[in-house]
């Protein structure tokens, strides 16, 4: 019996149309599998739960009994990302839902905390200060990221990513993207949070990026498809928006990896810090300009007078993930970022990658095909880097350059989210896909994401709280500075 229905939540799993239905039959598959008693257990191996359980006690006691001060003192200097082991992804491969509850508790309490503190009038604790305390407090911490991969029409699937995370309230604030990831990044970039529903709908936007040019046109370096269709597309479903004027509509900072034509030049990463007045559109052409498929792009950017002119007119720029699909390490520079999640689409590494969590032991038939992957992904690169360090001629010495940085780079983070493709998949690969096809993709992005949700809460949910609280004291602090504007103005016509 209990088997029987062990079968028919696991396929509900598989097939649930939202995040709701899919929860109540996690929940239900946890009960059956006796997962609850594991939860509610504290004691485990995999964390320290003694320092999780002191910390808690503190908290909630400088909490319930306003003890301003040393609350202040007890988030400031010992809120550290992973505390105790807390993110290890064991915690979350016990069950389908969640993890132990001591970890959950603790998080929550922090989060309550930190509303509190920035919430309540605190005598001696004005807003100004406040907002350094937060600030500081994000900066040591750190902050999630979302990186969106390549992929063609398939990077759709990204989309259902977004969806489930914004959903429930852990879309990353930085969003970075690499050729049709960098597409979605964009259009997340020019969408606030209220806009979001808006963006997801198909209908909404402009799908016929596709435009086939022909064998010719491609030997003549033109490209297999016409770029000016998708030029056309990206200016529809992005606008006219610079990076800086993006941050500023979305208050989101997106990210677009651009790879270099010239051997001598490095990969960039292109946002509202390196280059705030570059168009996005523009961007997003050149990382998505696959080599054979789209020709270079130059880069365009606004000036002074919001004329369009070009970026770096000497320069141009390919797809960005050719040598840097996911430019975790830049990331980590630029915002602090402490967790990554990865929404992977490229279909030369869906195959590769590993389905397990990464501490988790490979079964005996699993191994030989383990074993195959990890030898063809080793030989290959030194293959690939002998020949791109001595071939001739210049052509192919770049086409295994690119190979090379292609089997050499990661393409998966803390927390990687990746479709199963089916032939079905690859035949529409690189065509205009309909509506319909978008929200089959969408639904299998978040399908994908679910079971995710529970790991990505507990290392995003005090970060995104921190970015809430700065968010609001920044507003604060500028009311009070044009307030106290005010003041002084009329003073000064009385005076």
């Amino acid at each position: 019996m209990a088997d029987t229905r062990i079968r028919r939540y696991r396929k509900m799993l598989a097939t649930a149309p939202n995040y709701e239905v899919w929860k109540a039959a996690a929940l239900e598959l946890d009960y059956l599998e006796r997962n609850v008693e594991w939860k509610e257990t504290f004691s485990s191996d995999l964390y320290h739960y003694e320092l999780i359980y002191d910390r808690l006690s503190s908290l909630r006691q400088y909490h319930q009994q306003s003890d301003f001060d040393r609350l202040k003192r007890a988030l400031r200097e010992g809120l550290h990302h992973d505390l105790g082991n807390i993110g290890n992804p064991a915690l979350y491969s016990q069950s389908h839902v969640g993890t132990k509850h001591l970890i959950e508790e603790y998080i929550n309490q922090v989060c309550e905390s930190l509303e509190l503190l920035c919430n309540k009038p605190i005598p001696g604790f004005p807003a100004r200060e406040k907002l350094q305390f937060f600030r500081d407090t994000l900066t040591s911490f750190g902050r999630p990221t979302l990186l969106l991969s390549g992929g063609a029409t398939l990077g759709m699937f990204h989309l259902g990513v977004i969806k489930a995370l914004w959903e429930k309230g852990l879309l990353p604030q930085v969003v970075a993207g690499s050729s049709v990831g960098a597409i979605i990044a964009g259009m997340l970039g020019v969408h606030a949070d209220a806009e979001i529903p808006e963006m997801l709908v198909p209908e909404n936007h402009s799908l016929n990026a596709w435009k086939w040019n022909g064998l010719l046109s491609a030997l003549r370096g033109g490209g297999l498809m016409d770029q000016g269709q998708l030029k056309s597309c990206l200016r529809g479903n992005i606008g006219e928006y610079t990076f800086e004027e993006a941050y500023q509509k979305s208050g989101r900072s997106i990210n677009v990896s651009v790879s270099p034509t010239l051997s001598h030049q490095k990969a960039r990463l292109l946002n509202g810090y390196t280059s705030p007045y570059l168009l996005v559109w523009s961007a997003v052409l050149a990382s998505a300009a696959v080599p054979g498929i789209f020709p270079p792009v130059t880069l365009m950017k606004k000036d002074l007078h919001g004329s369009v002119l070009p970026y770096m007119a000497r320069q141009q720029f390919v797809d960005g993930s050719v040598v840097s699909d996911l430019p975790i390490e830049r990331l980590m520079h630029l915002y602090d970022v402490n967790f990554t999640i990865v929404s992977q689409t490229n279909p030369h590494v869906v195959p590769f990658l590993n389905r397990k969590g990464k501490d988790e032991k490979l079964g005996l038939r699993q191994l030989p095909m383990h074993i195959l992957k990890s030898e063809v992904q080793f030989h290959g690169q030194g293959v690939f880097d002998y020949l791109r360090k001595r071939m001739r001629p210049e052509l192919m010495r770049q086409v295994s350059g690119h190979l090379y940085t292609i089997m050499a780079q990661r393409y998966f983070g803390d927390v990687t989210i990746a479709p199963n493709y089916g032939l079905r998949h690859y035949r529409k690969m690189i065509s205009n896909p309909d509506p319909d096809f978008i929200r089959q993709l969408i639904l299998e992005g978040e399908r994908a994401t679910w079971p995710k949700i529970s790991m990505i809460r507990s290392h995003a949910r005090i970060s995104k709280t921190l970015e809430r609280c700065v968010a609001r004291l920044k507003g604060q602090v500028s009311r009070l500075d044009g307030e106290l504007r005010l003041v002084t103005g009329s003073d000064g016509q009385n005076d």
